[in-house]
């Protein structure tokens, strides 16, 4: 009997002394944890940090082996602190990325013991670190055109981060380059409502309503984008043309007039202005217009094209006329009609309507020869 005592003495000592044993193990832990907030404070060398790290994790690693600490949520965050952080700042790169999985799985084991949340503040900073790093990972995929795997891990952090518009906004570029659409729109109007200016990011958001035939959205989107980037000019290009698409024109005459005031030497914002008059039908002051475009570029091939038939349409409506000199009125737009065309041709050989109408100018000149050798060119194009 008392030799049995003295062995279970022996085994309750042992027992004890073990308990002790890890109980340190986790104290010498948590001291690391508390000497790494003080490093980082006092912004110290990286080197240093990580050798508190390794110690710290010499410890937890025998916790882990322990039957009861390896079920304290404590050990498991204080790893996934210690991991996510060193993940940050080892700049050996497969070092980094073995910290990085480390505290990933970490940190779930901790989530899942912490029931009333007491290791809390460490699980949040080690998510922290986490995100930080996954951002990295992701841009590292982004250059790599790996827009798959960028856009899973941006996405995660945007969505812990919702006010950061530059996280939404490279989440909603990666979402295009995967053509994830509906994503696209979900981050790019997460950047939007969270006061993003870049203008590109409301061109691409239109882009993506008109898409999804979805157009007043993406007039909305415009104005929203104008409002923050007055007259800037790919916007003000794209509002003008998508209100010209949607038959908006007093709305779109009434900007281009306006827009005119500060950019003179606008060539498009001339050309639209022309192109707007010439649907209603005012050809004299789309020609105006036209001849505004021409003076900032005389081979602007598109306002050559339009001034082209706004003098056939001028010349049509004198010949309805009953002026004595309807004749030669006739022929002096024509041929204005025939020059700008020669020179759009001059140009764009390949623009097969420039050739035709051409063609039909030259049959009532009767040109045999010129419309011989334009026909020609029309069966090769």
């Amino acid at each position: 009997m008392q030799s049995g005592s003295k062995l279970l003495l022996v085994l309750l000592i042992f027992t004890s002394l073990n308990a002790l044993a890890q109980k340190s193990q986790i104290l010498i832990a948590r001291n690391s944890v508390g000497k790494l907030q003080a490093s980082i404070g006092n912004k110290e060398d990286e080197k240093k940090q990580l050798a508190i790290i390794t110690e710290g994790l010499k410890s937890i690693e025998s916790a882990e082996k322990d039957n009861k600490t390896k079920n304290w949520a404590e050990t498991w965050a204080i790893k996934s602190y210690l991991t996510s952080y060193a993940s940050l700042i080892d700049t050996d790169k497969a070092n980094a990325d073995k910290f990085y999985d480390a505290a990933n799985a970490a940190i779930k084991q901790a989530r899942s013991l912490d029931k009333y949340e007491d290791n809390s503040g460490l699980i949040k900073a080690s998510h922290h670190n986490i995100l930080i790093k996954k951002q990295e990972k992701a841009n590292s995929s982004f250059f790599n055109n790996d827009f798959t795997e960028a856009y899973t891990d941006l996405k995660e952090v945007s969505d812990n981060f919702p006010a950061d518009t530059t996280l939404a906004l490279n989440t909603a570029i990666c979402a295009l380059n995967i053509q994830n659409y509906d994503e696209a729109i979900n981050y790019f109007k997460r950047a939007q409502d969270n006061g993003i200016r870049n203008a590109g990011m409301f061109q691409k958001l239109a882009q993506l309503y008109v898409g999804k035939y979805d157009n007043e959205t993406a007039i909305k989107t415009l104005e929203d984008g104008l409002i923050k980037n007055p007259f800037q000019r790919n916007l003000t290009n794209d509002y003008i043309n998508l209100l010209l698409d949607t038959e908006n024109y007093t709305r779109a005459a009434a900007l281009i007039e306006g827009n005119l005031k500060v950019e003179k030497g606008n060539k498009l914002l001339y050309f639209l202005y022309g192109y707007l008059q010439q649907a209603g039908g005012n050809n004299s002051t789309a020609i105006l217009a036209y001849d505004k475009a021409l003076s900032t570029d005389q081979n602007y091939f598109d306002a050559l094209y339009q001034i082209s038939l706004a003098y056939i349409n001028s010349a049509n409506e004198t010949l309805a006329k009953n002026e004595a000199d309807k004749s030669a009125k006739y022929n002096n737009l024509i041929n204005r009609a025939q020059f700008a065309l020669q020179r759009a041709n001059e140009i764009n050989p390949n623009d097969k309507k420039t050739v035709q109408l051409l063609v039909d100018i030259y049959t009532k000149k009767n040109a045999t020869d010129k419309v011989q050798e334009l026909n020609r060119k029309l069966q090769e194009l």
